[in-house]
Formats: structure tokens, sequence, C-alpha cells
């Protein structure tokens, strides 16, 4: 891939489970365990030196049923507490509650929380990075028109494989991908 022009870049856009904090495939239902994968939150703090940072997160745990928005706003309430500790935070979130099955406009692939995003800190597709590790955020942004940086975190290594051919940008880590950062 073209290397990204990261001073033209406004606003990183993160995926949260497995990028930020490791993933489940049983969800992550509680703070408790919601727990950051090593290096991201210092790689966060280190990227607000320069950019405004959002996250933008499929929870279709809270349609599932397996927790509701109170205890989402408690698991974003100790990341950003845990920020604290590193002189970060996080600028906006955007996360969508619904089922796959809803049909909602908000669920990546879909691109309603990266236009939310872009409204908000008025910046347009190309001037966002995008950072994921699912096939539906390499889509997402995609459809957005904006770069896209896979992590091999989370689930980065099986969408590796399922994006094989796909001219990636690709980094091991979070902490990697802002190491690199020029």
């Amino acid at each position: 891939m073209s290397k990204i022009d990261w001073d033209k870049i406004k606003v990183i856009v993160l995926d949260r489970d497995g990028v930020i904090n490791h993933d489940s495939d049983e969800y992550i239902k509680s703070p408790e365990e919601w727990i950051p994968i090593a290096g991201s939150l210092p790689a966060i703090a280190k990227l607000n030196q320069r950019f405004k940072v959002a996250i933008a997160t499929n929870q279709s745990g809270i349609a599932r049923g397996f927790y509701d928005e109170p205890i989402l706003h408690a698991m974003h309430d100790k990341m950003d507490a845990l920020l604290k500790e590193y002189d970060g935070h996080i600028d906006h979130i955007e996360y969508c509650p619904h089922h796959p099955d809803d049909g909602c406009s908000c669920r990546k692939p879909e691109t309603r929380m990266l236009e939310h995003i872009a409204a908000k800190f008025s910046a347009n597709p190309q001037e966002i990075v995008f950072v994921g590790d699912s096939s539906s955020d390499y889509q997402c942004a995609q459809n957005f028109g904006c770069p896209f940086v896979l992590l091999l975190t989370g689930k980065g290594l099986k969408t590796l494989n399922k994006l094989a051919g796909k001219d990636l940008l690709v980094e091991k880590s979070l902490a990697m991908l802002v190491e690199s950062i020029d």
C-alpha cells in the first residue's frame, strides 16, 4: 500500500476490541473483562499529541442481552481512567448497539459511525485513518474512502488471511504502528 501521508491526517479512528483491549469470542461483558493490550494505552497517549483519537466499535453484546449501555459506559470509564495514567484520552466514541440482523446503518461495515466522527472533527475521509483488526473494519474504511491499517492483535491474523491479496498496510500492534508514524 502506498504510504500514508501522516501530515495530512487529522483523526485516528480505532476499533476497540482487539485493538485497544483484548477481545473474546464470548464478548467483553464487564469492566473487569476489559483488559488493555500491552502498549495500547501509552500508544493512544502518544497519538493524542498529534491527532484527534476516536473509537468506532460494534457492540452487539447489548442487543444480545450480554450487557447493557450503562455497563458499556462503565467499561469506557475504566478505559478513560487507565488512559489518564499516561496523560491520554479518547476524544470521541461511536458505538453500534445493534444486532447484526437488525439492518442498521451504523454497524460496521456500514459507515455511519465514521460519518459522525468525520463531521465532529470537520474531517474528510482522506484526513482520517481507521485502525482495526477485522474484515468489517477494513470494509468500513473501504466504504468510507479512508486509509486503513490492519493490526495483527485481536482477530488481525485471521483477518490477514481473509484479506490475502488485498493491498494492506499491516502492523503488529497499536504500539508498533505509533512507533512507525513519521
